[in-house]
């Protein structure tokens, strides 16, 4: 049977697809490699959010939290919530691994199954594919380009790569449980875009010798004890235990050009799309989410993008015959 829609990505976004198909009366599917919100799952575990509460809100289901800014937990509980309230149809541990346009649809081959759809949505995330340093060494078991925790660290020597959110909030955890931690920052400071609450924070530490920090340097070579990175005074070696390269993630371009995607000739590698429906250059293959953004990142947030199911299943609902049947209303 040929699905109104199907949508690859079990993210907050992929869910808002889904339910604004299924309040739309199309039929639909929600397929996802991973674990329901599979990135989110993947933040380190004592994240908070940048965001308050009601703007991670989707599907009218309420997000209540202990703090303003919730933390990953109760996303992570959220989530699952509104999978639950609406009942979504999301086949999880599935990864899509092509899809081709027809004459009239979509087929797309699964680890698991063969679909056909009208329309596909893709709202992949990032956090799959990171930067690599792309330095002798890096496939070393003590390099690590996700954080999680910070209890393995503790009375380790350990190296943190990166000026961004990521890097700044590992790097203060870690030395709070008893890390010695080293930075290693290609720019010449941190990120502006670092968290407001964390950005004084770390600043106060590197600037009081608690956190050292090496800005406009790179990691030029890593072994089983040693680290050596470039500095403007030259070359230095440091005793190492743990490598934490924070170094940003990547949505998944081969993947996407393979289904037949086109790009805008600029430096954040943008997809091509149509903003009012979200289409992409494919007709019926709509873009939802942090993906439409490219290598720009940090342009796209749940709380941004929420917008984007709406007007994809617009589009899809203009180009369907009239039906009758009514829309459905979450559990809640």
């Amino acid at each position: 049977m040929t699905k109104d829609l199907l949508i690859i990505g079990a993210g907050p976004i992929g869910l808002a697809c889904g339910i604004e198909a299924k309040k739309a009366g199309l039929s639909y599917i929600i397929v996802e490699k991973g674990c329901l919100v599979n990135s989110l799952f993947h933040y380190p575990t004592n994240m908070t959010f940048f965001s308050t509460s009601e703007r991670l809100e989707i599907g009218d289901v309420p997000f209540v939290s202990h703090s303003p800014k919730p933390n990953r937990t109760e996303a992570l509980e959220y989530y699952r919530r509104v999978c639950g309230s609406w009942d979504l149809l999301v086949n999880l541990y599935e990864e899509v691994k092509s899809v081709e346009k027809q004459d009239n649809h979509f087929e797309i081959v699964s680890t698991k199954d063969r679909y056909a759809a009208r329309a596909v949505v893709l709202s992949l995330g990032f956090y799959d594919l990171p930067y690599l340093l792309e330095v002798p060494g890096e496939e070393l078991p003590k390099v690590k380009h996700y954080y999680d925790e910070p209890h393995p660290y503790y009375r380790q020597k350990v190296v943190v790569v990166g000026a961004a959110n990521s890097a700044a909030d590992a790097a203060l955890e870690i030395w709070r449980k008893g890390a010695d931690v080293t930075m290693v920052i290609r720019e010449s400071s941190l990120r502006d875009s670092v968290k407001y609450w964390v950005k004084p924070d770390i600043e106060n530490r590197i600037a009081e010798g608690s956190i050292k920090a090496y800005f406009n340097s790179r990691v030029a070579r890593i072994t089983p004890r040693t680290i050596d990175i470039q500095t403007p005074d030259g070359a230095l070696t440091l005793e190492n235990d743990f490598v934490l390269a924070m170094t940003g993630y990547q949505p998944p371009f081969a993947f996407m050009e393979s289904c037949g995607i086109t790009f805008q000739d600029d430096a954040d590698h943008t997809p091509v799309y149509n903003q009012h429906t979200m289409e992409s250059s494919v007709p019926g293959l709509y873009l939802a989410g942090v993906v439409v953004g490219g290598l720009k990142t940090n342009k796209w947030f749940i709380e941004n993008s929420r917008v984007h199911a709406e007007l994809i299943v617009r589009d899809i609902r203009s180009k369907l015959p009239v039906r009758t049947k009514p829309a459905v209303e979450s559990n809640v």
